[in-house]
């Protein structure tokens, strides 16, 4: 029960990686605070629960949880939320910047990507994490603690695809730098800021794209060094580490979860 006592907050985490994230944090003790902007959404990708929501799920485990529906691209939402927590549940301790991902359909070639699209992938990837951010550092500001960990890929440390996926790449290469920024600024206040950039993930919604197909799953096995695709637990593994007192003297780092895709 490493984070017994100590309050969470997880965004996009109604399914998927965040809602392992919350579970794993939830088992180790903490208590979690759900955040999405549709908390029935692990529906949508066929993801089972053992109960009705995630907060329920977590409620199950003997911690406390609230369920709190904002989009985090909207800064006022975010601080909204930041207040609630501090409101309902007394402070905040962990913030894990889960929301976000490849959600906007379509090409995205460097040298024709569309404006709106490159600039609806900063919004739901880079902005998202910089408001979310912001929110909570006041409150870990004033209580001179907290652990922040921020969610980058391997698509943002390398160039893959012929140019392609330029829009979600570049935010999420952003996202890592802005982390190195931001460790900077909080280190004295005696906050950890860390990245993890996972690679090729069995989450729900990946899944539900196919990539464990036969043909996709090995394909991209190829590029792995440990020869297998990861799942949504080995990630959660490395959130803990960089929430728990075993990361203090750990901060503005990118820790690649990808069995070995990014050898440099």
């Amino acid at each position: 029960m490493e984070l017994e006592g100590k309050v969470a907050l997880v965004t996009g985490s109604a399914r998927g990686l965040g809602r392992a994230y919350a579970l794993h944090l939830a088992k180790i003790g903490a208590d979690v605070v759900i955040n999405d902007v549709d908390m029935s959404a692990a529906k949508q990708y066929g993801e089972e629960l053992t109960a009705p929501s995630v907060v329920d799920e977590i409620k199950a485990m003997g911690r406390r949880s609230i369920g709190i529906v904002a989009d985090v691209t909207n800064q006022a939402l975010v601080n909204q939320m930041v207040e609630q927590i501090i409101a309902e549940l007394g402070h905040l301790d962990i913030l894990v910047c889960n929301a976000g991902g490849a959600l906007v359909p379509g090409p995205s070639y460097a040298s024709s990507v569309p404006e709106d699209d490159f600039r609806r992938m900063m919004d739901i990837n880079l902005m998202g994490t910089i408001f979310s951010c912001q929110a909570a550092a006041k409150p870990m500001k004033e209580q001179r603690s907290g652990k922040i960990v921020t969610v980058g890929s391997q698509a943002g440390l390398r160039s893959q695809g012929g140019g392609g996926g330029t829009g979600y790449s570049v935010a999420k290469a952003a996202i890592q730098h802005y982390t190195r920024k931001l460790a900077s600024e909080l280190g004295p206040f005696n906050i950890n800021v860390n990245c993890i950039a996972p690679g090729w993930i069995l989450s729900s919604r990946a899944i539900a794209s196919g990539r464990n197909n036969p043909e996709m799953r090995d394909r991209l096995i190829g590029e792995i060094a440990l020869k297998r695709l990861g799942w949504p637990e080995d990630c959660a593994k490395v959130v803990e580490f960089l929430v728990t007192d075993l990361s203090d003297y750990v901060s503005g780092q990118i820790i690649r979860i990808d069995g070995g895709v990014c050898l440099f």
